[in-house]
């Protein structure tokens, strides 16, 4: 966690010292036409699949996230994300040494660094990678085979997110999107969701 930490922060940094260089240039959103660069933030809403115990569960999901984007050269945009889901999902499976195993996801968060290209001024497409946490429940209903009770566990667990999508700029300072993110946690667990975005630039 500590070393996805330090590489969201040099993103940052970069970010930063980029948008620092544009304006020193006295560059502005109109040099290419594109306002792919500064601050901005999005709602987002789609739907996620929940992977565990070889099953799934498909829920219709929301969140959001809030991120720098820096412009190099005119063409490449990079930048930190710092990201908010709520997705749900709950895999249930019966008949497990007399017993029914339930495991829940709940909201995740993730800091991630998103790097894209500007297919047109006002199109970008971008890949993201970076850190994941997600609230997860699992429990266990009956007795088991060596004859103990059931368990209830509530607790969080780490992982890795990986993703992609393209976005479009409608003003100067609104922009709407689609994306894909996959997250893969450290207790075997998955997730994976489509989404839709409308976001502002400040």
């Amino acid at each position: 966690m500590r070393s996805a930490i330090y590489i969201i922060a040099a993103g940052f940094g970069l970010a930063l010292a980029q948008g620092a260089q544009a304006q020193d240039a006295t560059t502005t959103a109109s040099d290419n036409g594109t306002s792919f660069r500064g601050f901005r933030a999005e709602i987002q809403g789609g739907g996620t699949r929940f992977q565990s115990q070889g099953r799934h569960d498909d829920k219709l999901s929301w969140g959001g996230a809030v991120g720098f984007d820096g412009v190099i050269a005119n063409k490449f945009v990079i930048g930190p994300e710092f990201g908010y889901w709520h997705g749900g999902g709950e895999n249930v499976t019966a008949g497990v040494t007399g017993g029914t195993i339930r495991h829940k996801s709940f909201q995740e968060l993730n800091a991630s660094i998103r790097a894209g290209y500007l297919v047109q001024p006002k199109i970008l497409v971008y890949g993201i990678g970076g850190y994941v946490d997600n609230e997860q429940r699992k429990s266990f209903s009956g007795t088991g085979a060596n004859g103990a009770g059931g368990f209830y566990n509530h607790f969080h667990t780490v992982g890795y997110q990986l993703g992609g999508g393209a976005e479009y700029s409608i003003t100067p300072r609104f922009y709407t999107g689609l994306g894909y993110r996959y997250n893969n946690y450290n207790d075997h667990t998955i997730s994976q969701r489509v989404f839709a975005s409308a976001g502002v630039r400040f």
